[in-house]
């Protein structure tokens, strides 16, 4: 197992554009680190500046304390997954995992060995003789996987390699990678921009936008304790819904000129010492905090229409609106309702967030 360290590493290309801005972390040993974002967010360019296929512009990057800057790939000890497998089609499995021990000029006997081993723990020890055109998806991508392990490097690195797959396959996959590393206990960085195979996948998630970390923390609190509204609204599925809000002076929300049947007053006591009582939010919930019931004349709160109502199983979707706001929320499939039918709505305030409508940075209260 290894550790990495990233001080303030840069990567500007030659037509000026700055991909990645300082990017500063710390790397435990025998973590699991993915790195999400949308395209184009510098994910992948961090991760290839750790391969060794990308020059880092500025900063500094280390493995076990050793500077690696200017370290060849080669001599790096890394293993890197692509997203495209990169099998040679004209090997079986065998020789495919075994060709960078052949190169390292590795004993015979060991070479064996280490295939062997890997086969076994990836389930592959059937396939061995078998060509990579004879194999589904997901066996050609345990072969990839497979390929790194003999190598036993300090550090694996992984580039969106689910991607490729179908959903049902990358379901299997992503529990295969948790078991995989539990075995292993090396030390892994995983690119995707999947936020379900970051949630369920990583030790720490990294989230960036445009080559800017935006937060570094579990999926726990990523998902539970967002910094900003670009991470609130990147992670969960589906989306928080947000709102541009006006607070009160007596502490009510208001949206568009209409009141709502919320008071945050009580709740967020900071927000009036920060002065935002009286100017425009953006307030955010996540889906699961919005309770929804058939509307009675008895019933508390406020009062929509739904538009569409999506049966998920065990839970459902209601979607209506909120003046010109879209609203989501999940509930159970054993509430009666359904599409065009009224609804009275109440959001949890223990659970609302609330942002900079400027800044787009947290606005974090006292409870």
């Amino acid at each position: 197992m290894s550790t990495m360290r990233f001080d303030k590493v840069s990567k500007v290309f030659l037509n000026g554009v700055e991909a990645v801005h300082e990017f500063t972390m710390d790397v435990h040993e025998g973590e699991f680190i993915v790195l999400v974002g949308p395209s184009g967010c510098g994910k992948s360019t961090t991760l290839r500046m750790v391969a060794g296929l990308e020059e880092i512009t500025s900063g500094d990057l280390f493995i076990d304390d050793k500077r690696i800057n200017n370290v060849a790939p080669k001599d790096r000890d890394i293993a890197m997954v692509f997203q495209n497998y990169a099998l040679y089609s004209h090997m079986t499995v065998y020789h495919n995992m075994a060709f960078s021990l052949v190169l390292r000029h590795e004993n015979p006997n060991k070479i064996h060995e280490r295939v062997l081993w890997a086969a076994d723990i990836l389930g592959l020890t059937p396939y061995l003789n078998r060509k990579p055109a004879y194999l589904s998806g997901g066996q050609r991508q345990r072969v990839a996987l497979g390929r790194a392990i003999v190598r036993d490097p300090k550090i694996f690195l992984l580039d969106e390699p689910l991607s490729n797959l179908d959903a049902k396959l990358r379901n299997s996959m992503r529990k295969e990678l948790k078991d995989l590393h539990h075995r292993l206990q090396t030390t892994m960085i995983y690119v995707t921009h999947d936020q379900i195979e970051a949630l369920t996948l990583a030790d720490r998630i990294v989230l960036m936008k445009d080559g800017v970390i935006q937060q570094i923390s579990t999926p726990f609190e990523i998902y539970h304790d967002p910094e900003n509204l670009f991470v609130a609204n990147f992670i969960g599925t589906p989306p928080m819904n947000v709102f541009e809000l006006t607070i009160r002076s007596d502490g009510q929300l208001m949206i568009e000129g209409t009141p709502l049947d919320i008071s945050v007053h009580t709740a967020f006591s900071s927000l009036k010492k920060q002065n935002y009582f009286g100017k425009q939010v953006v307030v955010g919930v996540r889906p699961e905090y919005i309770r929804v019931e058939p509307a009675q004349p008895t019933a508390q709160g406020n009062f929509a229409v739904v538009d569409i109502y999506e049966l998920l199983g065990a839970d459902a979707l209601v979607h209506f609106m909120i003046e010109s706001t879209s609203v989501t929320a999940k509930v159970s499939e054993l509430i009666p309702i359904k599409a065009k039918e009224s609804i009275c709505y109440q959001f949890d305030v223990e659970h609302l967030y609330f942002f900079d409508r400027e800044t787009g940075v947290r606005i974090r209260g006292e409870r």
